[in-house]
């Protein structure tokens, strides 16, 4: 039995190391092309997929932000509220840094960034239904979580020729793949599990206590560490 349970504890650990660390930072994005000599349409394209990228594969954290929300009330329609409300606001605050209005200073948005995935992961647990205000603080989040995209967008930089469409593009990307990590979600867990009696138990309790340790181990290493 104590051979079972040191295996359990042994892969638990491993699973935690093994989400913790590939959380990339912003130089994992490279840019090797020559933005003065591409048309509007390739500019376009080319930030629609480091928005996407950004999420999917290097964004992590990002990716357990959504799942959190997902995994809660496994249904489409709420968790693509959610969603939305979390796009809309990291739009604005993404534009306003752009823009240079605001100047957020990573070392402090970082590990807001991380605590946020942790408050979601905790509500999780201790509450067994979607409260309507969760809207409201996923919107708040999000408006951190746009201070984060920004200094991505900053050590790239953006066209002078087609600045605005850039950054539309880089957001529709950071969007589609947040959709794709919901669909992703709703097909391998919410599609067949959320009306099964021991779905809480037994998919959102523990993935919420991995997230929260994540989300717990990726503060502490960013407040005292990096």
């Amino acid at each position: 039995m104590g051979g079972a349970g040191g295996r359990r504890r042994a892969a638990g650990a491993a699973l935690l190391l093994a989400l913790a660390g590939p959380v990339l930072p912003a130089a994992a994005h490279v840019l090797n092309t020559d933005l003065s000599k591409l048309s509007r349409t390739e500019i376009f394209g080319t930030y629609l997929q480091l928005g996407f990228t950004h999420i999917i594969p290097l964004g992590l954290d990002h990716i357990l932000f959504i799942l959190s929300l997902y995994i809660l009330e496994p249904r489409l329609k709420p968790v693509l509220t959610q969603a939305t409300a979390f796009t809309v606001a990291h739009s604005i605050t993404l534009g306003l840094a752009m823009y240079g209005l605001i100047r957020p200073p990573s070392h402090i948005i970082e590990p807001i960034i991380a605590l946020s995935i942790l408050f979601v992961a905790l509500e999780n647990i201790i509450t067994d239904r979607l409260n309507p205000w969760r809207v409201a603080i996923v919107f708040g989040f999000g408006l951190v979580h746009g201070m984060g995209f920004a200094s991505v967008l900053t050590g790239l930089g953006l066209p002078a020729k087609d600045y605005i469409g850039s950054l539309i593009s880089f957001n529709v990307g950071v969007e589609l793949g947040q959709v794709a990590v919901i669909l992703l979600a709703w097909a391998l867990v919410g599609r067949w599990a959320a009306n099964k009696s021991w779905y809480r138990q037994r998919v959102v309790v523990p993935a919420s206590v991995v997230i929260g340790l994540v989300a717990a181990y990726w503060t502490v290493e960013r407040v005292f560490f990096t």
